[in-house]
């Protein structure tokens, strides 16, 4: 099996090294990552400047690693560059910082997963929910038993997984359930400073709001300290009444 493993933390990120050790011994691994932190780079992908690809030697026995001055995203892209086999499966991760809820729709750990998806690869997203003093080990198991599940098995078409794990040791962490995206959303902040110049800037920060943490959510399942496992599809097709929707736009569509 070819694996790709990729993240938006960048290519020293230690959680994506757990990754690369606890998967290495399931088949050829190739490391491709941004150089630098991507956080909350979303779904972008690079069209308005060159991508650039340097070799890197890594502490994990991979078959190589390259670092890359694109998105999460492009890494997937970049995955089949040079008539490079397409990898069997792509996981995304190890992430610092949970991504449950809408953080999906900013994380750029999830996105790399989904760009997987979309060309029909079995993907994964996998992260810890804290940011500092992350415990890997746990997530990079678990990592290993789907992944090694994923080899014989198929996911549905455009669709990948998205795993949160808590961050406790082994013996603290509960069973792994299969959720739902609760809903997260943020507090926004604009924080306008002023540079030694006098120029304006903004620093942007924000905390979260959870609204929908009941059982069966992702975000309910890690505060119960247990692995949320959520089936994540890109369709973002309106669920709701339609007609509702045709009330609103009477007399501008037919």
């Amino acid at each position: 099996m070819r694996i790709l493993v990729t993240n938006d933390d960048g290519i020293y990120a230690p959680g994506l090294l757990e990754l690369a050790r606890a998967l290495a011994h399931l088949g050829e691994v190739v490391v491709i990552a941004p150089e630098r932190q991507k956080s909350a780079a979303g779904h972008g992908i690079t069209l308005h400047k060159p991508l650039r690809m340097t070799e890197v030697e890594l502490d994990a026995p991979v078959a190589e690693a390259w670092a890359t001055n694109g998105t999460p995203a492009d890494c997937t892209i970049l995955a089949a560059a040079d008539n490079r086999p397409a990898p069997d499966l792509v996981v995304a991760g190890i992430n610092a910082g949970a991504n449950l809820g809408e953080e999906v729709l900013y994380s750029g750990t999830a996105s790399a997963a989904m760009e997987a998806a979309l060309k029909g690869i079995k993907a994964f997203a996998i992260s810890v929910t804290a940011y500092e003093h992350c415990v890997f080990g746990p997530a990079a198991d678990f990592a290993a038993k789907l992944a090694h599940r994923l080899a014989d098995e198929t996911l549905p078409a455009d669709t990948f997984l998205n795993v949160n794990v808590p961050n406790v040791c082994a013996e603290e962490l509960g069973p792994a359930v299969l959720t739902r995206l609760g809903r997260r959303r943020y507090a926004n902040s604009l924080d306008r400073r002023l540079d030694p110049r006098g120029h304006s800037y903004y620093w942007f920060s924000g905390e979260p709001m959870e609204r929908d943490c009941d059982e069966g959510t992702d975000i309910g399942a890690t505060q119960r300290g247990r692995v949320s496992v959520t089936p994540v599809h890109f369709d973002m097709n309106f669920r709701g009444a339609r007609s509702d929707i045709e009330l609103l736009l009477d007399g501008l569509v037919e």
